[in-house]
């Protein structure tokens, strides 16, 4: 990896770690206090509110670190891009807004908590001011890891300060919408130093056509993302939300580290697609797809292995019933990883749109239908087997769409061989749960013996290159 690679790739490694942390110390605090009905309210209303921010973004989060990346070297032409851009996610961000309005005042059913859906209003109207897109493009991950760690660190505060009791989910809510607001606008003001916004000579529709087919990829894709929550808030009830989103948030928090390497090669796969280099698009692919594997393989047994000692610790007691949704959920790292890869890495660099949109309505599909038939009879165990199904729908599409356009080989071994060494992972932790040990101490010990001999297993029977760098480096460092 070249050495700009290596300090992106740090500084992102730094926010995964954040984003990683952040919900490990946040939602264990908010559920123990608030329980499964009060995350379920606040849960999705937020889910609700962001669904249509997501809207709002018109696939620019995506299309845009492609366009600034492919313009940087251009700074006037990047200025035109990035206001363009800017402009449309503004215009999107107030459409939404209204309909957002006219949804939660038309429909009786938002009428118990429409105070609730009346501040969510801010994720919607204020979603323009999302421009990680622009830093990323830049390739400026520092930016983006400092005000993030910045802004969560208040909200960790506010949490401490302001919710202290089950009464407190309002305070909740303002504290999730605080998190996602405030990164954003301090972000938005920040481009200013580097690029400013101009209104002459732009042409915004010219991006339209890309930008319209992201989008239903991206609106598409919240279906089984952000409106799984929302339909199990539909088709059940405020617990069944709570359960479910405890289930989902600990089989998806490591999902920032999975996917780490493969955000930061993204600009640099874009240049080489640009450039047709396809011999580095292929080694870029191998570090990547080693990456997702190594990581993605291990955490799957670990939730499968420790879902109760997970819950226990991080949700409470009372969140216990979630333990065969959450163990139903444990591949959605593998699932997820490796669709990042081939949608982020490959499809949207070659510009393949059609390809993409094809996938994700074939998850659209898998989702809505599993869900309107599980949920009503299993709650949040039918959500997870929905959402399972759809992760793996799409991703095999993806993939079925990569091997179409390119030849672009994967080392699928690494799979058997990741899962090979996982499995002393069972013995460990029955031998574990016989000494009797608190939940906390289960999981410290499991998981400390099962890194240990995973890694061992990885470099001395496999000599993962993963591994084997990583020890040489410590070596020489040390």
């Amino acid at each position: 990896m070249a050495d700009p690679v290596k300090k992106n790739y740090i500084y992102n490694l730094i926010l995964s770690l954040v984003n990683i942390l952040f919900p490990i110390v946040t939602f264990p605090y908010a559920s123990h206090l608030l329980g499964p009905e009060g995350i379920g309210k606040v849960q999705f209303v937020s889910s609700f509110a962001q669904y249509f921010s997501m809207i709002a973004a018109l696939g620019i989060p995506i299309y845009g670190v492609k366009e600034i990346a492919a313009t940087r070297s251009q700074p006037h032409k990047m200025q035109i891009v990035y206001s363009e851009l800017t402009l449309v996610y503004f215009i999107a961000s107030i459409i939404c807004t209204l309909l957002y309005f006219i949804i939660i005042y038309s429909f009786p059913y938002f009428k118990n908590d429409l105070h609730l859906y009346q501040y969510a209003v801010l994720i919607i109207i204020l979603a323009f001011t999302a421009a990680d897109w622009y830093y990323s493009g830049i390739e400026e991950f520092r930016a983006i890891t400092l005000r993030s760690a910045f802004i969560k660190l208040l909200s960790l505060i506010a949490l401490f300060l302001f919710v202290k009791t089950p009464a407190d989910y309002f305070n909740y809510l303002l504290i999730t919408i605080f998190s996602i607001v405030g990164n954003n606008i301090i972000s938005f003001f920040y481009t200013f130093r580097s690029v400013s916004f101009t209104t002459h000579n732009l042409y915004p529709l010219r991006h339209l056509k890309l930008l319209l087919y992201i989008f239903s990829t991206t609106a598409a894709a919240s279906l089984y993302t952000v409106w799984d929550t929302v339909l199990l808030g539909f088709l059940s009830d405020d617990t069944a939300v709570g359960l479910y989103t405890a289930a989902v948030k600990l089989a998806k928090i490591t999902l920032y580290f999975v996917t780490s390497l493969g955000v930061v090669l993204i600009p640099k796969i874009s240049l080489h697609f640009a450039q047709h280099n396809m011999n580095e698009v292929q080694k870029l692919l191998n570090k990547s797809f080693n990456f997702v594997i190594f990581f993605s393989i291990p955490i799957l047994a670990g939730l499968v292995l420790l879902a109760p000692e997970f819950l226990v610790v991080f949700s409470g007691r009372r969140f216990l019933p979630a333990t065969f949704a959450m163990q139903l959920l444990s591949p959605l790292p593998v699932f997820i990883g490796l669709g990042h890869l081939f949608l982020f890495q490959i499809l949207i660099p070659g510009n393949k749109s059609k390809e993409m949109i094809v996938a994700v309505l074939g998850g659209v599909a898998v989702s809505i239908g599993a869900n309107f038939l599980l949920v009503p009879h299993f709650r949040e165990t039918g959500g997870a087997i929905a959402n399972v199904l759809a992760e793996c729908m799409v991703t095999w599409l993806y993939w079925r769409a990569v091997k179409k356009h390119y030849t672009f080989t994967y080392n699928w071994i690494l799979l058997l061989k990741a899962a090979a060494c996982c499995i002393p992972f069972i013995a460990v932790t029955w031998g574990v749960h016989l000494l009797h040990l608190s939940p906390v101490q289960v999981l410290l010990v499991t998981v400390a013996m099962c890194a240990i001999i995973y890694g061992l297993l990885q470099m001395v029977l496999f000599r993962n290159e993963l591994v084997v760098q990583a020890f040489t480096y410590v070596y020489k460092k040390f």
